[in-house]
């Protein structure tokens, strides 16, 4: 799924660029510029978010707020019915959220939540936070005995690469209108607890061990964010 966002929007920068050039050189007459036309920075990348990303509820939520949005500056209804049509809209969204996620939860949710209870100690557990900001925390060779992670309106990564483990750990996340990054060996097996609202969680290791000497468990949760798990830094 990854190469076919750069695809979707090559495409519509295409259309876009022989639009202009259409208009420019007189060959048609095609008018992007009608009332509501910005509402289309909207619809355009949830759109595109709806089909690319696993995690489907933030696109759908503000695809259909776009729509709304063009429907009143269409002048089809004001914009005070669009704006209680979105509040009703991610209101209704967040329920079906937290119902499916109650309901369809990961086997070994229960598990994950023993053993942070069972692991979690808060005096040798570093704490990690960015609000409005960005944080890196890289371990060179030290011993890693746990993570309290935080991003709001901000990023985290959390490098761990190089950590040494000498005994099953545990990560807690929290994200809000944010992202977490978290790089770990492939030969480190990961377990997960998750609760999010409009965000999810992703492990893109393609080698991920099943079986490894040590296991770190994560408890992650928020809304309007996401917390990955790579084997690679991204710069």
């Amino acid at each position: 799924m990854n190469h076919i966002k750069p695809i979707i929007w090559g495409i519509a920068i295409i259309a876009l660029g022989i639009i202009f050039g259409g208009n420019a050189l007189g060959l048609f007459d095609l008018n992007i510029f009608f009332d509501g036309w910005w509402t289309l920075f909207i619809i355009i990348p949830s759109a595109i978010g709806f089909i690319t990303e696993k995690e489907k509820f933030s696109s759908l939520a503000f695809f259909i707020a776009g729509i709304l949005l063009l429907l009143a500056a269409q002048d089809v209804f004001s914009y005070e019915v669009a704006w209680k049509a979105i509040l009703a809209e991610v209101l209704v969204l967040i329920g079906i959220a937290i119902i499916t996620r109650s309901l369809f939860h990961s086997n070994n949710s229960k598990e994950v939540e023993k053993k942070v209870n069972e692991l979690k100690d808060d005096k040798k557990m570093d704490s990690q936070m960015a609000v409005f900001s960005g944080s890196e925390r890289t371990y060179n060779n030290e011993t890693f005995q746990g993570s309290n992670l935080a991003a709001i309106f901000g990023g985290v990564e959390l490098d761990l690469r190089n950590a040494k483990f000498t005994k099953d750990t545990v990560i807690k996340a929290f994200v809000l209108f944010g992202g977490i990054d978290i790089i770990i060996p492939d030969d480190i097996v990961v377990k997960l607890k998750s609760g999010f609202i409009f965000g999810g969680f992703t492990d893109e290791r393609k080698n991920a061990s099943e079986k490894g000497k040590h296991t770190i468990y994560i408890d992650a949760a928020g809304g309007f964010g996401g917390v990955t798990i790579t084997e690679k830094g991204k710069h």
